[in-house]
């Protein structure tokens, strides 16, 4: 970590202790918080004593739509044990709090270890993503207040954003907010804090309550968007290589001229040859073979987040999430993560859920009701030129 001194590490940046950080008098705030956290274990111990029997995992089952809060669960909890645990934790007992530089140390770095999209690397790190032009909210129980249980990263733009690194890694504009600069806002990272309360609609809560915090620090912020990862798409694609070679090299997702250029650009067959492209991280640096693939990867791209479906929602856990929410499937975003995450999980290929606010409850009741997606021209037309050029 140059420049951050030697003792400065990507996991023990946080329990430094810098100089003029205003911290409260530990003892009686720390004995009352592990007062409250103790007790508030044991009543979830005695909540799942009572709600859950004993009964094999394989029949832990709901018959919701698929998993929502961007992962896949494990096992989706049992109706009555959901039903308890969103009565505890509805929007009534949850406390929202922003997150800012001068929050306490312990906030600082429960947020950091809870952020599972983009991770946080150091001090600077942290300081840029709570900083000007950056918001951070999470919810807390009132029994536990600045102990986060779902954390959201919003930055403040002018326009929607269309690539990760611009948002986590530049710095902003100038270190003064200038209002007129901003015109949207972009949920860009959000994460639970608690695997356990998967299926807890914490995330959708905590959205409509950040807009419309920023509705009053902003009257004039009208334009609202995610910048989403894509979860399960490059494992999704080498599957599909992966039976195309082995039907003796049945080549159905590119074209005859997409195929031609590029094998010549890999030297082989196209599907073995993708399968160990695609694996890594390494083509990425290749202009021609992103060049290439651009065509090819985003009409396969919005075919999986539009068309791939898990008991007639979206199999893609972020897109069902904010799908469910109301939101449009907006615009996909080709090399929009170059990280090795981003390249190695969704061939960098990142996209915007827009919320048009006056239109998020239709949507919403459209797409869980009966199983219709709200696309934009770009999405439908990726997906028009799938089913023309793929054959699956």
């Amino acid at each position: 970590m140059r420049g951050f001194g030697p003792g400065l590490t990507a996991r023990c940046f946080l329990p430094l202790r810098l100089p003029g950080r205003p911290l409260r008098p530990p003892g009686l705030r720390l004995s009352t918080r592990q007062a409250a956290v103790g007790a508030l274990e044991r009543a979830m111990d005695e909540l799942l004593r009572r709600a859950v029997p004993a009964t094999p995992a394989y029949e832990l089952r709901e018959k919701t739509p698929a998993p929502a809060e961007g992962q896949c669960a494990d096992f989706e909890m049992n109706g009555v044990l959901k039903g308890m645990l969103s009565e505890w934790f509805s929007s009534g007992f949850l406390n929202l709090e922003r997150v800012t530089w001068h929050s306490p140390c312990e906030v600082l770095q429960r947020v950091s270890e809870s952020e599972a999209v983009h991770p946080i690397k150091n001090w600077m790190d942290m300081k840029r993503r709570v900083g000007p032009y950056r918001r951070c909210y999470f919810f807390s129980h009132c029994s536990t207040p600045e102990e986060p249980l779902v954390v959201l990263h919003v930055a403040l733009t002018g326009d929607i954003s269309s690539n990760i690194q611009a948002i986590v890694k530049e710095c902003p504009p100038s270190e003064t907010e200038e209002k007129n600069k901003i015109a949207a806002a972009i949920f860009y990272s959000i994460s639970l804090t608690q695997q356990g309360l998967q299926g807890v609609e914490l995330g959708t809560f905590l959205i409509k309550r950040v807009v419309k915090e920023l509705q009053v620090e902003f009257p004039h912020l009208g334009t609202f968007s995610s910048l989403s990862p894509i979860p399960g798409f490059t494992k999704w694609l080498l599957g599909l290589l992966n039976s195309q070679a082995k039907e003796h090299g049945r080549n159905e997702l590119f074209t005859d001229s997409e195929s031609k250029e590029i094998s010549e650009v890999t030297g082989g067959p196209i599907n073995e040859t993708l399968k160990v492209i695609l694996s890594s991280n390494e083509w990425a640096k290749s202009e021609t073979l992103v060049r290439v693939l651009q065509a090819p990867l985003m009409r396969l791209c919005a075919w999986y987040l539009y068309g791939e479906k898990h008991r007639g929602y979206a199999l893609n856990p972020v897109a069902n999430f904010h799908l469910q929410n109301g939101a449009v499937m907006w615009r996909i975003n080709w090399m929009a993560d170059v990280s090795l995450k981003g390249i190695t999980g969704s061939c960098g290929l990142m996209v915007n859920y827009r919320y048009f606010l006056e239109e998020t409850a239709t949507n919403s009741t459209n797409y869980l009701n009966s199983k219709n997606i709200k696309a934009s021209e770009q999405v439908l037309s990726l997906v028009a030129q799938f089913q023309k050029n793929s054959k699956l």
